[in-house]
């Protein structure tokens, strides 16, 4: 990669292309939370209990390759097309492949094979995932190096991935559910597996066209320090790392994001198709989410120069938890009052939502201000375990809640209704758990993360100073 003396200055197609992205990650990933937990719960017939522990060994084996990867990208080389875009195009494709596998169904397998099946496919998606996510976590970085642009790089990129995910949390849950009629006149929804595989087949295509537009679209102009290029050591990246307290806040805060955003989206496909019988609705709940997104963007760079990302993002979420206690508390069976406090909640996770990207980008300069090194691949590598670790908490949360409140997943194929009981559980442990999750990211924003408006702007110019001694 050549140098380039000009390190910011990105147009529209810059930010069209780093958004491309993540648009194309999420067209395959937002399946997972929509559609993945019901999938083996209803579909394979998979119990909880061993979804749960399959979910832990993936993220055990996540622990050993997330790492080794991030520190593969740092020591290697720049090439002619860049340093983080080659990897982001080429693993688009075993990615794809991967996501079709997850959601394919093999005729006449007992539970134990399905079981095996689902190790092997879910844990192949989650390294392709990771192959492709590290580089392109990386690459706003090096893409820009100016706050304001960092920040609508983040913006975009949160644009791209709730376009990404419209697809599969708007679409597929109107066409992949088959209704009958039970006993006294309830509709009862069940997922219908061969629809939701044909939908991930064509999604997963479409991303890979959207990968390589993002290739072609995308420039990395930010070489990385001269004396950095032959003295790489992971070990002691890794140290600086845990010592680096807004570095570790972010991750535990990001953790939590994650898992809140797995939880709800799965606690809320069964809340909808078993609680409210109306799967469709379900759909809804990422225009709710997402419909904010949309409101505050044009002015969100404003809000930023008033009052800094930091304290943005700790009243939003702190705004969002009270919001999501109340909806526990007036247990309502209106699924449209439902969604009208999801939209309000949804106003108050945005804006982590649409800066946390641009909050990576600050602790990573605050990592090179520290140590004098750039190592994005093995910052990111460490964040992104961090949030698969989200990831798992969700996944192990909800189907141990799952198996708590005696949820049967094959009542709905049978033609069976839930016990009311059972529906009033599953409506609790659909707003509560995720009201306190708001509530704890919350308070690690204001009081854990320390870079405030004040103090980024003095870090920014002691950045600028050490480059330009280093040039």
């Amino acid at each position: 990669m050549k140098e380039n003396s000009l390190t910011h200055g990105i147009k529209f197609k810059d930010k069209l292309g780093y958004a491309m992205g993540d648009m194309g990650g999420l067209l395959t990933f937002s399946l997972i939370g929509a559609f993945q937990n019901k999938f083996y719960t209803d579909v394979l017939h998979i119990s909880p209990a061993k979804i749960m522990v399959l979910i832990l060994v993936a993220r055990l084996w996540d622990a050993i390759n997330d790492p080794i990867w991030g520190a593969f990208i740092d020591s290697r080389k720049p090439t002619r097309h860049g340093r983080f875009r080659p990897y982001i195009f080429w693993f688009s494709i075993p990615l794809a492949v991967s996501a079709v596998l997850m959601f394919t169904i093999i005729p006449n397998l007992d539970e134990a094979k399905y079981l095996l099946f689902a190790y092997v496919t879910y844990i192949l998606y989650g390294m392709m995932y990771t192959a492709v996510n590290i580089p392109y976590g990386s690459l706003a970085s090096v893409v820009t190096d100016d706050e304001k642009e960092r920040s609508s790089l983040s913006m975009w990129r949160s644009i791209g991935a709730g376009i990404g995910g419209l697809p599969g949390t708007i679409l597929l849950p109107m066409i992949v559910y088959t209704t009958t009629i039970g006993a006294d006149g309830t509709k009862i929804q069940t997922l219908n597996g061969t629809k939701l595989t044909i939908g991930v087949l064509i999604l997963s295509v479409i991303s890979v066209a959207i990968y390589f537009g993002h290739y072609k679209l995308t420039k990395e102009r930010i070489a990385p320090p001269k004396k950095q290029k032959s003295n790489y050591n992971a070990f002691k990246t890794i140290s600086d790392l845990v010592k680096n307290r807004p570095f570790v806040m972010l991750c535990l805060a990001s953790m939590l994001l994650i898992a809140f955003q797995f939880y709800y989206q799965s606690t809320y496909t069964y809340l909808f198709a078993d609680y409210y019988h109306s799967a469709g609705l379900y759909s809804m709940v990422t225009i709710c989410t997402y419909l904010p997104m949309a409101i505050l963007i044009p002015i969100m760079n404003k809000l930023i120069d008033k009052f800094g990302k930091k304290e943005l993002c700790a009243y939003g979420l702190a705004f969002a938890a009270i919001v999501s206690f109340i909806l526990f508390f007036i247990k309502t069976s209106n699924p449209y009052v439902f969604l009208v406090f999801t939209f309000f909640s949804g106003l108050g996770q945005t804006f982590l939502v649409l800066e946390v990207w641009a909050l990576v980008m600050d602790v990573i300069d605050y990592h090179e201000i520290r140590t004098h090194r750039r190592e994005e691949g093995t910052a990111y590598a460490f964040f992104s375990f961090t949030r698969k670790l989200g990831q798992t908490l969700a996944g192990v949360g909800l189907n141990a809640l799952l198996a708590f409140i005696s949820y049967d997943g094959e009542a709905s194929a049978n033609g069976q209704l839930l016990p009311q009981a059972v529906l009033d559980r599953l409506y609790n442990i659909s707003t509560l758990v995720p009201a306190i999750a708001l509530a704890l990211m919350a308070v690690i924003i204001a009081f854990g993360y320390n870079l405030s408006k004040k103090k980024l702007a003095v870090l920014h110019t002691e950045l600028e100073e050490i480059r330009q001694n280093e040039e």
